[in-house]
């Protein structure tokens, strides 16, 4: 990573303050570690509007409009479900941008899809990015770089 937690998130928060963006963030595997990681900068209520976790398929369909069939089809470790996510809390927030993250953690392979392999998205009304990412380490330790990872992508294209 390029910068630390903190360095990210003075650069999101004068970014988003500045710009007078607005940010939603729905998060599966990092369990709420990037909300908290955001919610960590005094101030952050001048841009943050939303957290969620939507950790069951269930909550991904009913709460983002995540398709079932896209779930079925490509599991819900997939780039399509980080991308519907993520347009799904942006639309549902009514913010500038959303940023969605869903992976393995582990210990065990889920959806015959390796541990460490994490999803990232980030919405916003004229795109949605995504990118595949593998992470090695513990459970605890995947989970701290896929939220500092998710962190720093919004951070490179929102600034764009």
């Amino acid at each position: 990573m390029p910068f630390s937690d903190k360095d990210i998130l003075k650069k999101l928060h004068g970014l988003f303050v500045e710009k007078k963006l607005t940010l939603s963030v729905v998060e599966s595997c990092t369990g709420g570690l990037v909300s908290n990681i955001i919610t960590d900068l005094p101030g952050a209520s001048e841009f943050f509007h939303a957290g969620m976790i939507t950790y069951s398929n269930d909550s991904k369909s009913s709460l983002l409009s995540v398709k079932w069939t896209t779930i079925i089809k490509d599991g819900a470790i997939s780039e399509d479900v980080a991308k519907q996510m993520a347009d799904g809390m942006r639309r549902l927030c009514k913010t500038n941008y959303s940023l969605a993250i869903t992976g393995n953690l582990g210990p065990v392979a889920m959806e015959g899809k390796d541990i460490g392999l994490i999803y990232f998205a980030v919405s916003s009304s004229e795109m949605t990015f995504s990118e595949e990412m593998r992470f090695k380490g513990t459970r605890k330790k995947i989970k701290k770089q896929a939220a500092s990872y998710g962190l720093d992508l919004l951070y490179r294209i929102a600034s764009s």
